[in-house]
């Protein structure tokens, strides 16, 4: 962009960075390679993007946007730009900086909630309470938040915490709950494999040797997105108690498993094969079919992980 820029032009920045990112590492590059003054010969904004993959409803224009500015003038020039296709509206944020930040810490916010959860199901587990039965109870109460336990993966909550925490680091401080939540969601995969090992153990079913089925690589429901799956930590689980894993997850494209993992998927789920299945994405297509297709793969003696609870609890199968 140095390359191209112009006195009178505004570049205005997208992507989730820490507070201070656009302004302390690209402006300089800019000025650099332009030979251009900042907030003299060209201007910045920042308008994080807000998009959620495979969310029909929450789309670009129906998602509040929050712009900033270099200098105030930019910044009305830059809220004014969006504000003529965002239907929901936009927020002018007092600097770059404050937008920075308030974009990480959405997705640190939410990763942090998660890690609670997730560490409540452990607890609950090792106590024989149902965690889903928990959340259901305590979803009574007006004020509490309805966030599940699972895998926390895709190239927003299980990546953006460490720019803040990369950052806090350089001015001098070690954050301790940030970094506690990012190890307690980056260890799930190895507990839920465990689990499921675990599970077949008491089955008395043979573990070395065992063929399992994982349902869904991607990192979220309903979309083809492999970006830091978290669900290949599963895999890798299984496989080094000497599992044999099969993969089956249709929303994704085989190449980009093969290039991005190195996992080859399955097309068609074999008929009365596997000693355990490991329901690891909430797919429609997986709900939609619901028991019929676990009863169609597994042999008689089984085990069934439901990681994001899609099937009746009646069904019987594991649950975090």
């Amino acid at each position: 962009m140095g390359a191209v820029l112009k006195p009178g032009d505004i570049i205005v920045f997208e992507s989730t960075v820490y507070p201070g990112a656009t302004e302390e590492i690209c402006v300089p590059v800019l000025e650099r390679k332009s030979g251009l003054a900042y907030n003299h010969d060209f201007f910045c904004g920042y308008s994080p993007e807000r998009i959620n993959p495979g969310d029909k409803k929450h789309r670009l224009t129906s998602i509040c946007k929050v712009t900033s500015g270099s200098t105030p003038e930019v910044a009305a020039l830059v809220d004014s730009l969006y504000a003529s296709i965002i239907t929901a509206g936009t927020y002018r944020a007092e600097s770059i900086r404050v937008a920075e930040a308030a974009k990480v810490i959405e997705n640190t916010q939410r990763d942090l909630n998660i890690a609670l959860i997730n560490e409540l199901a452990i607890i609950f587990n090792r106590m024989g309470i149902d965690t889903e039965a928990v959340l259901e109870a305590a979803g009574t109460k007006w004020n509490f938040l309805p966030f599940r336990p699972g895998l926390v993966g895709g190239h927003c909550i299980g990546v953006d915490p460490y720019y803040l925490t990369h950052k806090a680091e350089a001015i001098g401080y070690r954050p301790e709950v940030i970094l506690a939540g990012r190890r307690l969601n980056d260890g799930m995969g190895a507990y839920v494999a465990e689990q499921l090992v675990k599970a077949m153990l008491k089955g008395r079913i043979q573990v070395n040797g065992a063929r399992v089925l994982v349902m869904g690589l991607t990192f979220k429901e309903n979309c083809p997105d492999l970006r830091n799956t978290r669900v290949v930590d599963v895999i890798a689980e299984l496989e080094a108690y000497g599992i044999d894993v099969d993969v089956y997850d249709p929303w994704v494209d085989a190449q980009d498993a093969r290039r991005e993992y190195g996992l080859e998927l399955i097309d068609v789920v074999p008929a009365h094969t596997y000693d355990g299945v490991m329901v690891a994405v909430a797919h429609d297509m997986f709900r939609d079919r619901g028991m019929s297709l676990f009863d169609a793969c597994v042999k008689p003696v089984h085990v069934v992980y439901d990681l994001k609870g899609i099937l009746p609890r009646e069904a019987g199968a594991l649950r975090l």
